[in-house]
């Protein structure tokens, strides 16, 4: 089958009548484009047609010379582009004319194929064909590029093959003309797809790496990229030590999965790598062959990389919650880097002098790079946490993750500035800051699962949590033991601000096996925080005991600062509400009145928990309870100011009061306060629903009184509790309370 455009068609036509006369024309394209089947449909007239002119030698083209003395001679002359012989060029300047062939559009490719029903697969074969009519025909059968790829010289090939993986040889202008003439190549120098798969499926493989591996090694004299050319080469199994310096270069362009097998590759090649080996597994999420591949490095006494397999070592086990042997690694390392990751896990295990011994060797004697600066400044910030006011540690952190945005994507951190700096934030109340601080860091491509959790851990204290389940989400499931640990810690934060105790019980499984996995440190503070009210309220206290002791007693190492210090007894304070434990409960507001100096948040804090303990003890203070709500929710704790004003809504026994908490508590939460009081808010049937619930009847009671299923009674209950805005069961019947009474009152 043969498709002509129409200028070709009309030309053709004309020659074939003999309406054009003399003929003595040219043909000049690359292979596959249909200079042959022009021939063919030429091939009644009264006309000479030559093939392949390029091929001819010279006695043939001398022949065709002489056939052209005579003007009135008619010839059609087909020929590619390249090679042009001197005496092809003297044969093609006697001709008059020559006929432009182009590549098949989308429609004519439809037609070719007779895919009208299927514009989608046309589609396709255009993209991969460029529309080149012999290789559209070529989509359903490769072998037919067969004849093309054995015939081609190896420099043709090779240019091929350096054109599929993007590359550009300095070759000789002759090769890349005869290329060109291959009709394998787009006009822009780009291989075309069904090309690419034509090199690697018909090509025979010995031939393939042999031309690969030139193509490496002239990339590498001229200091180019290699990565695509050496892709296809990774399971050759190829060793020496020029491809295993290829294989170790390519490395450093690749992400660091792939920089991971080309590493393996480099070692098996002879190629001392085992450092750089386990940090690009460290840096693609595999800790525990990063772990092996360095201990190996360690233990290696002549090794080289010693120091730098520790450094990999300490990150990989900060991310698995190991900061105490982390410190020790980072320490033998002694370098200024390593001494600075050290200062960090050293504070986060409660050493502070040896923190500072560390810190005083971080600027070491390298260079001050982006990366020094940045973990200096790190170290110090963490440091600062301990010892000086919370501003003063914030602003030093800042400052480091700031330092560091331009160059974090590319390096193996065991925690990053913009993640200390955002729990330094959380801790004291500076979610505003932490915000962009984390969301810049993301951007940049750092530790992005750990920059959105704790992303999502400021939205769910805020009491946003559509927005932390969302981010929550999106920091997938492929998490460090670390990331795992604050995931969980979200899971359970939200169960337990939906008052959803059966998602609760599920996810407390997970919670266990969290808390046994992961040491206390200072910097989870936060998921611990979140595992102990969840005990209380599941009353498993007992199994988390142990690791609260250790997070007290780390908390004493350091001096008791209020920045960390605070959210742990905030925690500790609500926990102890849930266990009905007030002597326990008065300890932790007294810790937190201790350090209500530190700052607006802290006596915030303070505030709210002498509150607390006053609502539990039945005295209800309207003003006082929501001086200390709003206090809350202007601190970043939306949830929390919302829930105190709830609670004392329902312990009171005076009515306005519990109707104005309840409008607190609904403001606090981002809903609107109640404009109306009484029945009007619920239908009859749910009113008599409300009013059996409140006289204490089970589900299944009210369903037999009011002839309806207890499945149905639970509905009605939970479109009274959306309806109604109630963030509990206990905050439900408050409202429901509210509601009925005013009926009552009428009835009396």
């Amino acid at each position: 089958m043969i498709l002509l455009d129409e200028p070709t068609e009309r030309v053709c036509a004309a020659i074939v009548s003999g309406e054009l006369a003399p003929v003595r024309l040219a043909i000049v394209a690359p292979g596959g484009y249909g200079k042959t089947a022009v021939l063919e449909h030429l091939s009644g007239a009264d006309v000479r047609l030559v093939d392949d002119a390029h091929l001819l030698g010279d006695a043939e083209l001398t022949e065709l010379l002489r056939y052209l003395d005579d003007e009135q001679a008619q010839i059609v002359i087909a020929t590619r582009p390249h090679p042009r012989r001197v005496a092809l060029n003297q044969v093609l300047a006697r001709l008059r004319g020559q006929l432009v062939l182009r590549p098949f559009d989308v429609g004519q490719t439809t037609e070719f194929l007779d895919a009208t029903d299927s514009p989608e697969l046309a589609e396709f074969v255009h993209v991969q064909t460029g529309g080149v009519p012999g290789l559209v025909r070529a989509a359903s059968d490769l072998s037919l590029l067969r004849h093309e790829l054995d015939h081609a010289g190896e420099d043709v090939v090779r240019f091929l093959l350096a054109a599929e993986a993007g590359a550009g040889p300095d070759l000789a202008g002759g090769t890349i003309e005869a290329a060109h003439a291959t009709g394998l190549l787009a006009a822009d120098g780009r291989l075309l797809p069904i090309a690419a798969r034509a090199l690697r499926e018909l090509m025979p493989r010995d031939r393939q790496i042999a031309l690969r591996r030139q193509l490496v090694e002239r990339q590498l004299e001229r200091g180019g990229p290699v990565l695509r050319l050496i892709k296809p080469l990774l399971d050759a199994g190829l060793t020496g030590p020029d491809i295993g310096a290829a294989f170790e270069v390519a490395a450093e362009e690749a992400d660091p999965a792939l920089a991971a097998r080309l590493y393996e590759a480099a070692a098996k090649a002879g190629r001392q790598v085992g450092a750089r080996w386990a940090e690009a597994l460290a840096r693609a999420g595999d800790f525990d062959g990063a772990l092996r591949l360095a201990d190996d490095v360690i233990g290696a006494v002549n090794a080289p990389e010693r120091a730098e397999g520790a450094r990999v070592a300490g990150t990989a086990l900060a991310h698995r919650g190991q900061l105490a042997r982390s410190a020790e690694l980072f320490q033998w390392a002694d370098t200024g880097d390593a001494q600075c990751f050290a200062a960090i896990a050293l504070v986060g295990t409660g050493r502070v002098a040896e923190a500072r011994q560390a810190l005083d060797k971080c600027s070491g004697d390298g260079p001050p790079t982006l990366l020094s600066g940045a973990v200096s400044g790190a170290a110090r910030g963490v440091v600062e946490s301990v010892t000086e006011p919370p501003a003063v540690a914030l602003s030093t952190l800042v400052r480091s993750a700031e330092m560091l945005e331009p160059v974090s994507a590319r390096l193996l951190l065991p925690d990053s500035p913009a993640a200390l700096g955002a729990l330094v934030a959380l801790h004291s109340g500076e979610a505003a800051i932490a915000e962009p601080l984390l969301e810049r860091a993301i951007e940049a491509g750092s530790l992005v699962s750990r920059h959105r959790l704790l992303l999502a851990w400021i939205a769910m204290v805020r009491g946003d949590e559509e927005v932390a389940a969302a981010r929550l989400r999106d920091a997938g499931d492929n998490l460090s033991p670390r990331d795992w640990l604050f995931a969980v810690g979200l899971r359970v934060g939200l169960a337990r601000r939906a008052s959803d105790l059966a998602a609760l019980r599920r996810i407390w499984g997970q919670a266990r096996e969290a808390v046994i996995r992961h040491p206390v440190d200072l910097f989870t503070f936060l998921p611990f925080g979140e595992f102990e009210v969840a005990a209380a309220r599941l009353g498993e206290r007992d199994r988390l005991a142990p690791h609260l002791r250790q997070a007290r007693q780390l908390l004493t190492a350091l001096g008791d600062p209020p920045l960390w210090a605070t959210a742990l007894h905030w925690s500790g304070l609500h926990a102890a509400i849930l266990d009905e434990q007030p002597g326990e409960a008065a300890e932790h507001a007294g810790a937190l009145a201790t350090g209500a100096g530190a700052g607006p948040y802290f006596a915030a804090m303070s505030q709210a928990a002498e509150c607390w303990l006053k609502v539990l003890g039945g005295d209800v203070d309207p003003n006082a309870v929501e001086t200390a709500a709003r206090g809350l929710h202007d601190i970043g704790l939306c949830w929390d100011g919302a829930r105190l004003a709830g609670q004392a809504a329902i312990r009171t026994s005076d009515r306005k009061v519990m109707v104005a908490l309840l409008d607190c508590a609904r403001v606090l939460q981002g809903r609107e306060p109640s404009a109306t009081a009484g029945p009007a808010r619920l239908s009859d049937r749910e009113r008599q629903v409300a009013e059996l619930v409140l006289a204490g009847l089970t589900y299944k009671q009210i369903g037999d009184r009011l002839f309806i299923s207890a499945k149905t009674v639970e509905h009605h209950m939970a479109r009274m509790r959306q309806r109604l805005g109630a963030g509990s069961r206990s905050e439900l019947l408050a409202e429901l309370r509210a509601e009925l009474e005013p009926s009552a009152q009428g009835t009396t």
